[in-house]
């Protein structure tokens, strides 16, 4: 089994398709079939089910694309890592985070990309709960998470804290107010994010204590959509504090505390804790430390 027959095994898996894997790779459709079946014999099983027209992985493929990705990614991070070592004039940072989080690491990516412009930062938009799993199997090197993973593998750098503030638009009957209690909301129609979270659970959970009405009008899958409908007067709603700073600040929101809704967050860059981390990647966590 060689690096070559992994790349070919994951890059049909990507596309679905043994001709368009082989247009990919700059390969005849033959020439990737045969690694494959190479690759079967080695393994003494499929690992594409051929009667399916999409290249479905088979059980063992399911196994062995899962630890293909984790080798190639170990790969180009050992390179990676190599090729840095002495500065941070160029590279790559990987970095997963969720929607919410994502806002918590933007003053650094900022301040980073001022000093290091040649050094690429991807941030891939991961789910919370799946992020630990993506730094230990080297899918990326840092990760930027609401909550402490309990994998003694893993490192967490605390970079500051949220809580969850109520945001209106500025005609809205609240927007004079610094704070409400949660009563005045039953009345309300509520925009909510439809992700499932620790703030949404805390949310309706703090509802139900205080007897009060939830009147979720309109969910969305993103917190900028949230907040645009907001501006327009569609409702109110209930988000982390971080993602709306900018439109607090500028005015076109009005942010305002619920008394009994305070939940603060700390917030953490996690990586490996035996990982060779590229240089980039350790002059990103400092600034994160220092900030």
């Amino acid at each position: 089994m060689d690096i070559g027959q992994l790349e070919v095994l994951v890059t049909v898996a990507r596309e679905k398709s043994f001709s368009r894997a082989a247009q990919v790779l700059g390969r005849t459709q033959p020439a990737v079939s045969q690694t494959i079946r190479r690759l079967e014999q080695e393994l003494g099983a499929p690992v594409f089910d051929r009667s399916s027209k999409d290249g479905t992985p088979t059980a063992a493929g399911d196994v062995m694309i899962g630890y293909a990705r984790q080798i190639l990614n170990l790969r180009q991070n050992a390179l990676a890592a190599v090729k840095d070592l002495r500065d941070v004039r160029s590279g790559k940072i990987t970095l997963s985070a969720n929607e919410h989080t994502v806002f918590a690491i933007l003053p650094i990516v900022n301040e980073f990309h001022l000093k290091h412009p040649d050094v690429k930062i991807e941030v891939k938009r991961g789910v919370a709960s799946r992020i630990p799993d993506e730094i230990a199997s080297r899918e990326v090197e840092l990760g930027v998470l609401s909550f402490k993973p309990k994998d003694p593998a893993l490192v967490s750098v605390s970079i500051g804290s949220d809580d969850i503030v109520l945001i209106v638009a500025k005609g809205h009957r609240f927007a004079s107010k610094k704070e409400v209690p949660i009563g005045e909301l039953g009345t309300e129609r509520l925009i909510a994010h439809n992700a499932r979270s620790p703030y949404r659970k805390h949310v309706i959970e703090t509802f139900e204590n205080n007897d009060t009405k939830l009147n979720i009008a309109i969910e969305l899958p993103s917190l900028e959509a949230i907040k645009r409908l907001v501006e327009a007067g569609s409702g109110i709603a209930l988000v982390p504090r971080l993602s709306a700073v900018s439109e607090i600040e500028k005015g076109s929101l009005v942010g305002i505390e619920v008394r009994e809704l305070k939940l603060t967050r700390k917030l953490n860059i996690v990586y490996r804790k035996n990982a060779v981390l590229s240089h980039a990647a350790r002059e990103f966590i400092a600034l994160a430390r220092g900030r």
